[in-house]
């Protein structure tokens, strides 16, 4: 029991050394090289692309806040009776508009 073990523990370290050893030469030679250099530029491309994608939506998100504050600075300045003139057509004063009571 203990021999067959043994052999079974062996064989297993070989296997796994071999294989080890078949990737590790497949690293070095120059189709491993130029596997590892094409993943290296896909990564790279990747990367940038998920920078500018996030600089876009950054952009963006900036550009509607901007937007967002300048209709509501105008809102605040405006006022409701300044809005509506802007809309409305002008009218004739009241008796209470010409301070006569």
């Amino acid at each position: 029991m203990r021999r067959s073990f043994w052999f079974v523990a062996g064989a297993s370290a070989g296997v796994y050394a071999a294989a080890r050893a078949r990737r590790a030469a497949e690293v070095l030679t120059v189709d491993g090289l130029r596997d590892r250099v094409g993943a290296v530029v896909v990564g790279a491309r990747m990367f940038r692309d998920e920078v500018a994608q996030g600089k876009a939506e950054a952009e963006t998100d900036l550009r509607e806040r901007i937007t967002l504050g300048l209709y509501e600075r105008r809102e605040l300045m405006a006022g409701p009776d300044r809005d509506r003139a802007e809309h409305d057509e002008p009218t004739a004063p009241t008796d209470q508009e010409e301070g006569t009571s």
